[in-house]
């Protein structure tokens, strides 16, 4: 079995779709123009550093 690493969206489901948008994170102020996700408007979004911030480590799986 071969291991794919195409970062395409994980799991074998293909590319995500992404969302275009005019957003601020809510932590920062950072303006975000797009998003794997459309915003539901009562959960704060992240950019990409202050969500990676927040995120606890991973485990090492070995």
């Amino acid at each position: 079995m071969a291991y794919n690493n195409n970062r395409g969206g994980g799991g074998g489901f293909g590319p995500r779709q992404m969302f275009k948008g005019d957003w601020k994170c809510s932590n920062c102020g950072t303006d975000i123009k797009e998003l794997p996700f459309q915003p539901s408007g009562d959960r704060p979004i992240y950019c990409r550093e202050c969500h990676s911030k927040m995120r606890p480590p991973r485990q090492s799986r070995y």
